[in-house]
């Protein structure tokens, strides 16, 4: 038995939509629903935060910027005065070697520190210094000009130097200025300057004295004068 197809009229398409029905026209359209506000403050942080985050971490960094300390300015460098810096009346110093031993004694009524070139200006100086073998050497003068640490003294206005020759016998320079290196222990001058060993007198216009080898170099003219030696 075979099949039978009935033919069916087509039916026309019907739209089918959820919700209220639209307004026809001329019609007002039905009132939207207010989102209640939670919705809209949460909506609006959502929408404005990120700019909110960004404007808060710009003024927290303008603010640590503002106050941050600064590093100091660099002072200008002060000009070094040429006035002493600190005087001493009365005074005495002295310098030890490693081992305790006193090398150097120097005192005088009043002593001057300059900080402009590091010299000390002394009145009534009056020095002692010991060689590392021992032997001593005295100087003394109405001024004597140095370096800061002492070691180069140059003694003005009836400078004298008194030690001793190889001999042993007494060693004694004097003159208007006196160069003495207290290191080296060395004494020059380029002015008049009287020498007298033992009782020899020796007169130049200038001299080097080398204590650790006791050579004496003399300058310009010399007047010797000898003492006899009585005879054996």
């Amino acid at each position: 038995m075979k099949p039978v197809e009935l033919p069916l009229p087509d039916l026309p398409e019907v739209s089918l939509r959820l919700g209220p029905a639209p307004a026809g026209p001329g019609e007002p359209a039905p009132p939207r629903r207010a989102m209640p506000w939670p919705l809209r403050l949460r909506e609006a942080l959502a929408t404005y935060l990120p700019i909110l985050l960004m404007a808060a971490l710009a003024l927290a960094t303008w603010w640590l910027v503002k106050h941050s300390p600064r590093p100091p300015a660099e002072a200008a460098p002060r000009a070094v005065s040429a006035d002493p810096d600190y005087t001493m009346s009365g005074f005495a110093l002295e310098r030890f070697a490693p081992d305790g031993r006193l090398l150097l004694r120097i005192q005088g009524a009043q002593l001057r520190h300059y900080p402009a070139t590091d010299r000390i200006e002394i009145d009534g100086a009056q020095i002692q210094a010991w060689s590392p073998q021992g032997r001593l050497t005295r100087a003394s003068a109405a001024r004597a000009i140095g370096t800061g640490d002492g070691s180069e003294l140059q003694l003005l206005g009836g400078a004298e130097v008194v030690g001793e020759d190889a001999g042993g016998r007494p060693l004694r320079m004097s003159s208007d200025f006196l160069h003495l290196f207290l290191i080296d222990e060395r004494v020059e001058t380029d002015r008049p300057v009287r020498v007298r060993v033992g009782g020899d007198e020796l007169r130049a216009d200038g001299l080097v004295y080398r204590h650790a080898t006791q050579r004496l170099d003399l300058k310009g003219p010399l007047q010797v004068t000898l003492t006899p030696r009585a005879a054996r």
